[in-house]
């Protein structure tokens, strides 16, 4: 790999052994923040060493297989050798493109679980159905890489689906995959309420949050007001004959977040506490990153919630991810909606790490 210098390599070898030695001392051990920022760099390098391990493996049999190649003089014997050789050179590539997609500087946000707000746009009834098919979709993609979803607040559609859906999910990596997925996704289809025929264009917009730790933010008591009150359902019937309906009110910042999907008002609260909280955290990113005007803004960059993202058209069976080009950005509308983003997701991070690694190169 003659872009990555094996000192490179033993000195990212050498900070997984100091991080594992960090975490075994005493000191360490009872720090709850030290604890975890040294658990998620041994998470990040575990598998980095893993992948330096397999490669510096394959270079020493290359090693060994090239002089056999060339010092043996038994013929049977040597095409043995070149024969396993042929194999090793034949794996290092993809070793090689490996080793270069991990050792790309992380986003430190990216381990972190994410908060997933799904909301109808433009399209009345039928955005709201939309935005009950994002929820479902999001949900079969987090089973299938094992994550655990938990719905933090919900309001129904009057016809179905949803007005606003809130949702955790939890997992490793789960928001550094689910953070493409901010943005405005766009349904072309002829709605179930439509008696003509005609094809109609909804929308609805995802919004995808690092879930922020007590650690990561601070909040003032002193500076939230908390009300309680019946939770409603469609319609705005009651649904709850106690005030276990939450709604809290950051005075700074004037953020208000409401959960009522559980019985119980603690419940609720720790819920309603953990979307503001991890609010409040993107806008304290979004204030460091405004100030670091030197940095590059990413081809893929998913700040944006403004932007049209990605188009569902049924009559075509086709989803268009309008961020990719070329064959990359279109995709079989079954095998997406039914939960099957990670080719999407794919394209999105090769394009995201180009990026970044051709800004690496400028710097």
């Amino acid at each position: 790999m003659s872009s990555i210098k094996l000192s490179t390599l033993q000195t990212i070898k050498e900070r997984f052994n100091e991080v594992q030695t960090l975490m075994s001392q005493p000191d360490v051990a009872t720090d709850p923040t030290q604890m975890m920022e040294l658990g998620r760099e041994h998470s990040e390098l575990k598998q980095v060493v893993a992948a330096i391990d397999e490669y510096e493996k394959l270079l020493k049999e290359r090693e060994d297989l090239s002089g056999m190649v060339e010092a043996e003089e038994d013929a049977e014997m040597v095409a043995l050798a070149q024969s396993e050789l042929d194999t090793v050179e034949s794996r290092l590539p993809e070793i090689e493109e490996k080793l270069s997609y991990l050792l790309i500087p992380k986003d430190p946000e990216d381990s972190k679980n994410a908060i997933i707000e799904i909301r109808a746009g433009t399209g009345g009834d039928e955005a709201a159905l939309f935005a009950g098919d994002l929820y479902r979709l999001y949900t079969h993609f987090a089973d299938s890489h094992g994550w655990k979803v938990e719905i933090m607040d919900v309001a129904e559609g009057t016809k179905g689906g949803y007005k606003e859906i809130i949702m955790s999910v939890a997992g490793d990596d789960a928001y550094g995959m689910m953070k493409y997925e901010s943005g405005v996704h766009r349904v072309q289809r002829v709605p179930a309420t439509e008696s003509s025929g005609r094809i109609h264009t909804s929308a609805a917009t995802v919004a995808v949050l690092p879930e922020a730790e007590q650690v990561d933010i601070d909040i003032d008591p002193h500076e939230l007001k908390i009300d309680v009150y019946r939770s409603s359902g469609p319609g705005g019937q009651s649904v709850n004959t106690t005030d276990s309906a939450v709604r809290i009110t950051h005075i700074p910042t004037g953020l208000v977040v409401t959960c009522q999907d559980e019985k119980s008002q603690h419940k609720n609260k720790d819920k309603a506490m953990r979307v503001l909280r991890s609010r409040l955290y993107e806008i304290e990113q979004e204030k460091l990153a405004a100030e670091r005007s030197e940095a590059r803004r990413s081809m893929v960059s998913t700040g944006d919630r403004s932007a049209k993202i990605r188009t569902y058209n049924w009559p075509q069976g086709r989803v268009t991810d309008h961020r990719l080009t070329g064959d990359d950005k279109n995709y079989a509308l079954e095998s997406v909606i039914g939960g099957d983003l990670d080719q999407i997701i794919k394209a999105l991070r090769t394009a995201d790490n180009a990026e970044r690694m051709a800004g690496i190169g400028e710097g």
